[in-house]
This record gives C-alpha cells, structure tokens and sequence, in this order.
C-alpha cells in the first residue's frame, strides 16, 4: 500500500507540470486584463517545437529555448489581437487555439508523420534530500522542469506582491485609466504581461513532449489549456491556490491512470471523465463563494475614456 501512494503522489506532482507553468503565466496576463483562451495552442506549439528540435539535434535545452521563443511569438501574437487590435479577447483566444491546434497537427504530419520518442530530461535526483524516506521518493526524485514549475510559485507571488511591477500589473488589472494617470504604460504592461504567459505556455507544452512523455502526437494536450484557464479562477488569481487546484487536478489524473494500470473493473471511459468530473464540480462550489477577478479583465484599453 505503500508503495502505491508513493506511486500515486510522485505522478500527482510529475503530472501538475504543466498545469502549474501555463496557469501561473495565465494568472499574470489576466491580473492585467487579459483573457487568453488560446493557451492550448500555444502549449501544443511548444510541444511540438520542442520535440521537433530535440528529435533532430538531440539537445533538451536548445528544444526547451524553441519551445520558449514559439511561445514568446504566439504571445506577442495575442497581445497584438487583444491589446493593440482591441479584438473580443474570448473569441480571438477559441481563434489562436485552433489555429495552434492544427499547425502542430499538419506540422507533425508533414514533418515528423509518425509516433516517435525522445528520450527527455532524466529525473535530477536533489542530494540528501532525495535520500529522504517517502518524502525523498515523492518530491525530490524528479526532472528540471518539475522543480522549475514548483518554484515558479513563490517567484511569481514575490513579483507580484512585492515589487514595483507587480504593483504596476495589478494595477493596470483593475484600474488601467488610473495607472495611466500615474504614468504606467498599460500598453507595456499587458504586452509584458501576455508575451510572458505565452512563453510560460511554451515550457508547458515542452514539459509534455520531452520531460513528462516525450513523444508527440496530434492533440498531446487534450484540453489541459483550458483545464489551465479554470484553475486560474479556481485559485482566485492567487500562485499558491492555483497550485491547490493543479495539485488536485493532478491527483485525481494519477489515480485514474494508476486504476487503468492496475486494470480495476472500472469502465475506462470513466476513469478518463473522473479528471474533468472533479473539475467541474470543483468550480461550481467555488462559484457559490464571492472571487472578484480583476475589474479590467476582459476589456480594452482606450486612453483617455
């Protein structure tokens, strides 16, 4: 019994990588305003691209620096449309999403065509603290990327709550007609504030491709990108709720893989539902407490309104 939950709670922190990188960047743009529903896309661009890079040359670290400059470019693609173009940034995001959903299809068809494997980033075992018992097993035995994503937590909470452009992104979140008065450029700001969460989309996706399953295939993500979008407003724009929910997501998504693993006579179809099942549900209850998301979100900037 052991044994399994170690199992089980390893993978729930292995599997939250990637919830955890594209939600925080997804938490950042919208404390600006700016609603991104594009991030599946964007995170199957980067899956893609890192895979590609690393299939080809072999190198993990030049993939992960693609994976980071396509998500860069998506996001200053989306900033364009919702920021400069003052685009319905709902739609403009179901938009970047399908565009990003079949480019990485008919790229991989064209370029790659069949299902093939990388070998990705090794676990990184921490000295002493990997020799500690269960806790070392659970936490400390992972890649890169999995301690880059738990880290990203109290970095972001830091840039956001206790320095001047966290100020300033928060600012322009709630009340960009007066962040502009004090001289903030909230043009910049969201800018900033969406490039950043493209690239952080990027890792996510290239957390799938070549640390998590390292291979590639039509529609690696599934979904997660918006699984992503609703954990933001799960953890009412706050990096350590937001990493509750990814937790709790994740959790759920192991035992469910560890029941089919183990072929328990529960029908498949819904072990896979039992994920989104508890998401929504989750939602729904926290829909019934007051979360005030940021007052700009959603809605353009026009200077001097």
């Amino acid at each position: 019994m052991e044994a399994i939950i170690i199992g089980i709670a390893k993978s729930a922190i292995r599997l939250a990588t990637p919830y955890l990188y594209a939600s925080i960047g997804e938490t950042i743009g919208q404390l600006s305003g700016v609603l991104n529903l594009g991030v599946d896309g964007v995170m199957l661009m980067g899956a893609f691209s890192a895979f590609y890079t690393v299939l080809k040359t072999g190198n993990l670290w030049l993939g992960l620096l693609v994976a980071i400059v396509v998500g860069a470019i998506f996001g200053l693609l989306i900033a364009f449309i919702n920021v400069t173009l003052k685009a319905e940034q709902g739609i403009s995001g179901i938009g970047v999403y399908i565009f990003g959903l079949g480019l990485s299809s008919l790229l991989f068809r064209t370029m790659v065509g069949t299902v093939q494997a990388v070998s990705g980033f090794p676990p990184l075992f921490i000295p002493l603290l990997s020799n500690i018992p269960i806790v070392g097993k659970i936490f400390f035995q992972q890649n890169i990327l999995v301690y880059g994503a738990f880290a990203l937590i109290p970095i972001s909470w830091f840039i956001l709550n206790k320095t001047p452009l966290g100020l300033s992104i928060r600012a322009v979140g709630q009340h960009p007609e007066a962040a502009d008065s004090l001289g903030i450029n909230v043009v910049r700001i969201r800018y900033l504030t969406v490039i950043f969460g493209g690239m952080l989309s990027g890792i996510a996706g290239a957390s799938l491709s070549i640390a998590l399953l390292n291979v590639f295939q039509q529609n690696l993500t599934n979904g997660m990108g918006f699984i992503a979008v609703a954990l933001v407003y799960f953890g009412a724009w706050r990096p350590a709720t937001v990493l509750t929910g990814a937790l709790l997501f994740s959790t759920v998504n192991a035992i469910q893989i560890w029941v089919q693993v183990k072929g328990i006579n529960i029908p498949s179809d819904f072990t896979l539902m039992l994920p989104y099942i508890v998401t929504i549900v989750v939602l729904a209850a926290m829909a019934k407490r007051y979360v005030r998301p940021p007052k700009a979100l959603n809605k353009p900037f026009e200077r001097g309104e």
